[in-house]
């Protein structure tokens, strides 16, 4: 018997507040979220798990639901699958203990790494949290730097894009 890995479903969900966006799911659930018009981005991420998906909107309805209802501000948690296959182990542990930040909290860098008990790496934690390929859904938005302030964010429109989804959350920043 041969193993033949996830097959890989490609959806879309466009004219949310944030904008349009392409989903990548596979049998064992989400993969990656991007921005369209960072189209580029998503097909290197793709490539680099040598994955190459199938338009399936219909597979990729689930996901697109929920992302719509979060950005609707219909929807607090996310229940949909994740598919934690294509990480290491390191960026697996940092990034389930940023997807448990609860909606309108926020954590710094060195929480996330106190929380999976390697307290000095933060940094790594935050190598981790800049290539999630899920973001919204792995709210990296809710890590903030040491300061409390925002710091870095890839997706949308950068740090705009983070201060409206805290906004929205209703989290408090410094």
């Amino acid at each position: 018997m041969t193993f033949s890995p996830p097959r890989l479903y490609l959806g879309e969900l466009n004219a949310t507040p944030l904008g349009d966006f392409r989903l990548a799911a596979s049998d064992l659930g989400l993969v990656a979220v991007e921005w369209a018009d960072r189209q580029p981005e998503l097909d290197a991420y793709l490539k680099k798990i040598k994955r190459v998906p199938e338009p399936n909107q219909r597979r990729a309805a689930p996901y697109a639901k929920e992302l719509k209802e979060y950005l609707a501000g219909k929807r607090t948690a996310f229940t949909i699958p994740i598919d934690w296959t294509f990480f290491t182990p390191f960026q697996r542990e940092a990034l389930q203990a940023v997807f448990r930040i609860p909606y309108g909290e926020t954590r710094a860098y060195i929480d996330i790494a106190r929380e999976i008990n390697r307290p000095n790496a933060y940094r790594a934690v935050g190598a981790a949290n800049a290539m999630n390929p899920m973001p919204i859904v792995i709210p990296c938005h809710r890590v903030l730097g040491a300061d409390g302030k925002l710091h870095g964010y890839g997706g949308g429109d950068g740090l705009p894009t983070k201060k409206w989804l805290l906004k929205m959350e209703g989290a408090v920043i410094a």
